[in-house]
């Protein structure tokens, strides 16, 4: 008989919880390697990884999904279902998960923390504050742009050319009045009046950075790098110039530190840096992955939207950066989001339509695709949903398998570890008896069109790739200044393979549109945005916020 349907946060709020204290003997981890945020989160200490240099690494398995869509993959659910599955048949698992950001929370998608039977706790101090690290993002980024607008009012010695500072503001909530906006008004006391902007936090370099990091000498490197904006003969100037690297790497010390909670049923969880993959890389941090493979024998991460979007990254930047050798990838796909791409609306999505589904099956395809193109092993987890039909299901298992695909139900959300435990066992099959060819899918020598039309053609199913004028400007730019050896971070729409949202399922015959290239050289890649993508969303018309309360007992209420 299946469970009372509850709420996430009633789940969360019912379970019991180990002690950190608890949690970290289990690891093995010395009292000197950590500190408390309370009863039951922890940050793991910088010299942890040296520790541990020695320490064989565990298998990474990264999940992946198709194309999102307002029906939701549950890709982080079936992560921590994954990883709470692997511990049930034997293995020793530990899940590393990005942080949630205020914006999607506040907004319209939710939180990161899983879902059902399969979360990680504390569920509203994950999803709120947790331990304050996008806060301490904030007051860095908006600390540098503050020096930068000081530096300019007293007499800019390093002649920044205000049409040109690239360096705007920050803040973790939607929020799309900020997006443009007017800084230095009132008079000489005030600064010099220029255009500028918000973007969200999690798009901040300063947020990259963090993640990309592998020691807090790295970090400190990565920030001196960052290119503010240019000077009046068209120089980039950085935070070096500025002097302000040491400053930035003071208010971040703390906030490198990975964070160490655990789920519903004491899996260890390593959650640390939230990018988006939309208009970041999308990946939790370096330092986070690497060192839950030092604590385990597998590490089951997540990164964001589809895999062409957060995959790609991983695959193509963080994999370079932390010199991580992932061992499979799990494609997240539900019946509902691939009867959505065959053209069912949403609140028809609980009828069986069986033809519907496989409409949807290209999108699917491609994803799978893609992962092929990296030469890696994977598997297709169904993650089932309580209307899903017997013969969606059947027809979706015997689709893969006459494509060859590895596939297998997973009902985590419902029933925690024990709806996974054959999804796991079918990866620690595919890890160990499945050929591992990977490989990036370009070389960091290769032009940075060549590299942007790789990736168009090869994960998208694009023609190719087309620059706006003003980004064939700023291809010359980054060639001029020797960036273009840096990888690519695409900055598209997550609702489709192509950079218009609209074209669900698997778009063909279409062409990707970059309209400008934003140089990243702290975080150590280009970001190429395309098509409408914006960097500060908006609120929708009613936003999750407007459900959430707290009651007297200090319980939180409506958080999903």
């Amino acid at each position: 008989m299946a469970r009372e349907v509850k709420s996430d946060i009633e789940i969360a709020q019912a379970c019991k919880m180990m002690k950190i204290s608890e949690l970290i003997e289990e690891l093995n981890i010395h009292e000197n390697d950590w500190e408390p945020y309370g009863h039951y989160k922890g940050k793991l200490s910088l010299d942890l990884l040296e520790k541990h240099q020695n320490t064989p690494d565990g298998k990474v398995i990264l999940v992946t999904a198709i194309n999102p869509t307002p029906a939701g993959e549950g890709k982080s659910t079936i992560t921590v279902g994954l990883g709470q599955a692997l511990n049930k048949i034997g293995k020793k698992a530990v899940i590393a998960l990005r942080e949630p950001s205020l914006g999607p929370t506040m907004g319209i998608k939710g939180g990161a923390a899983g879902g059902g039977y399969s979360q990680v706790v504390p569920m509203e101090d994950i999803n709120l504050h947790f331990t304050g690290d996008l806060h301490a993002i904030t007051t860095a980024h908006n600390a540098l742009a503050a020096m930068v607008d000081n530096h300019i009012h007293r007499g800019n010695e390093l002649d920044l050319d205000v049409r040109r500072i690239t360096w705007k503001r920050v803040l973790d909530i939607n929020d799309r009045s900020l997006r443009h906006i007017n800084i230095g008004l009132g008079g000489p006391l005030h600064g010099i009046p220029r255009e500028s902007g918000f973007d969200i936090t999690v798009a901040s370099e300063i947020m990259a950075i963090l993640c990309l990091a592998s020691d807090l000498n790295d970090l400190k490197k990565r920030f001196a790098r960052i290119v503010i904006g240019y000077s009046s003969n068209q120089k980039p100037v950085t935070v070096k110039d500025l002097e302000a690297e040491g400053a930035l790497t003071l208010l971040m010390k703390d906030a490198l530190k990975p964070n160490l909670v655990q789920t519903l049923e004491n899996t260890p969880a390593l959650i640390h840096g939230g990018p988006f993959a939309n208009i970041a890389h999308g990946c939790n941090s370096v330092m986070a992955t690497k060192l839950a493979s030092k604590l385990g024998d597998y590490v089951v991460t997540e990164a964001g939207f589809g895999a062409d979007l957060g995959a790609e990254k991983f695959l193509n930047i963080k994999m370079r950066a932390g010199n991580i050798q992932p061992s499979l990838v799990v494609i997240v796909a539900t019946i509902r989001a691939l009867k959505m791409h065959g053209g069912v609306p949403k609140d028809q999505l609980k009828n069986p339509d069986t033809e519907a589904m496989k409409k949807g099956l290209g999108n699917l395809e491609k994803h799978v695709e893609s992962i092929r193109a990296f030469g890696l092993p994977h598997v297709v987890a169904i993650n089932r949903f309580v209307h899903d039909s017997e013969e969606e299901i059947e027809t979706l298992r015997h689709w893969c398998g006459e494509k060859g695909i590895e596939v297998e139900l997973a009902n985590v959300w419902e029933e925690g570890g024990a709806g996974g435990t054959a999804l796991a066992e079918k990866v620690v099959h595919e890890i160990e008896h499945r050929k591992n060819q990977f490989k990036p899918l370009y070389e960091l020598e290769d032009s940075l069109l060549s590299k942007v039309n790789t990736i168009a053609k090869t994960v998208y199913g694009a023609d190719g790739a087309v620059l706006s004028k003003e980004a064939q400007k700023q291809l010359k730019d980054i060639q001029t200044n020797g960036w273009e050896h840096l990888p690519v971070c695409m900055a598209k729409t997550q609702n489709s393979l192509s950079d218009d949202p609209t074209r669900i399922g698997r778009p063909e015959n279409f062409q990707i549109t970059i309209r400008e290239l934003k140089p990243s050289i702290g975080a150590g890649f280009i970001v190429a945005l395309t098509g409408s993508i914006m960097t500060m969303p908006g609120l929708p018309k009613r936003p999750a916020a407007v459900d959430m309360d707290v009651d007297e007992e200090g319980k939180a209420t409506g958080l999903f």
